[in-house]
């Protein structure tokens, strides 16, 4: 597992239930995991609205994710993503039987399913490269 940083960050997630936080270092790995080999450059793990937030702050290519579990709904956790961007609209379009969506800001998983992270994988590269991809678009 990759080491906190922010030690803010990490007692969010010590906070988190047990079961609720293993599922959720799952998709901390896979965020970092995909910055790496996608060369968004060093991730900044921040807290935005007391939440974990990723943010690719030295390259500026991407969109911030962020990601929580909420007390009022104790059998769910979400990856949040920027709602005034096109990319949970994307997703629900490339992978509209992979996951469950919250408007146009989320996809909600349960924690008793398993997450398809290839899937989920496609998504995190698309909001780390968000802006990256745009400009070549607009060239």
């Amino acid at each position: 597992m990759k080491p906190f940083l922010n030690t803010t960050v990490k007692a969010v997630f010590d906070d988190y239930p047990l079961e609720v936080r293993r599922k959720m270092l799952v998709l901390r790995e896979a965020i970092f995991a995909v910055a790496a080999s996608e060369g968004v450059g060093q991730l900044e793990e921040t807290l935005k609205w007391g939440e974990p937030a990723y943010m690719t702050a030295e390259t500026g290519c991407g969109s911030t994710i962020r990601m929580a579990w909420k007390k009022e709904k104790p059998n769910q956790y979400a990856m949040y993503f920027i709602c005034t961007t096109n990319l949970v609209e994307t997703f629900r379009t490339l992978f509209p039987h992979q996951f469950k969506y919250e408007g146009n800001r989320a996809i909600v998983f349960q924690e008793a399913e398993d997450v398809d992270m290839d899937s989920l994988s496609i998504c995190i590269a698309m909001a780390l490269t968000y802006h990256r991809n745009k400009r070549r678009k607009q060239s």
